[in-house]
């Protein structure tokens, strides 16, 4: 069972300077780099949430993926989440869960993402961990997502329905991929300095 891939692309990327869904890394914007590694990690359909320049991200998205456009996308992460979430229970037939992934993470892997899709079903709750660390992506099985939308405000996420809870699961990608995310310009270099993992594409 593959679950349905969900991107939050939609913040401004005030610290950057720009959106990071527009940010390239070897050529490439991390909005598509992000898409990517999603498919190639077995995920589909493909969702984007888009906000802050919506206009220029759309476009650089491949042909099949779907677009979700989050109004309030400015209010954090949360927002972009129930958008998201909301546009795969209009998808038929409704995915069994979502994989959620985040743009500013170029560091995770399509193999990180094929570890995690792998624990795919209706009550899945599961997220990445590196050495033991909890972090993206995240794996929220259908049955869950209306608890996360309803807990999903601020920048918070779904860290607030998944801290704590019960059926969490853990699922250990620290030989597959690295969690830092990018929200300066110093921290992208730092990583291209690092030499991130690269696929034939970039």
């Amino acid at each position: 069972m593959s679950p349905a891939g969900l991107l939050l692309a939609a913040g401004a990327g005030r610290r950057m300077g720009r959106p990071k869904a527009l940010v390239r890394l070897g050529g490439e914007p991390l909005v598509r780099r992000a898409v990517r590694v999603l498919a190639e990690g077995g995920c589909a359909p493909l969702v984007v949430v888009v906000g802050a320049a919506a206009d220029e991200v759309e476009p650089l998205l491949p042909e099949g993926v779907r677009v979700a456009r989050a109004p309030d996308w400015d209010e954090g992460m949360g927002a972009s989440l129930r958008a998201g979430l909301a546009a795969l229970e209009a998808v038929d037939p409704v995915p069994d869960a979502a994989l959620v992934h985040l743009v500013d993470l170029p560091g995770v892997t399509a193999a990180a993402v094929a570890r995690l899709a792998a624990h795919a079903s209706t009550g899945a709750l599961a997220r990445a961990a590196y050495d033991g660390r909890p972090a993206h992506p995240v794996l929220l099985g259908r049955d869950h997502w209306a608890g996360v939308r309803g807990a999903a405000r601020g920048d918070a996420g779904a860290r607030t329905y998944l801290s704590g809870h019960p059926d969490l699961e853990l699922v250990e990608c620290g030989d597959l991929a690295e969690p830092d995310d990018v929200d300066t310009p110093e921290q992208l270099d730092q990583l291209v300095q690092r030499r991130l993992p690269r696929s034939h594409e970039d």
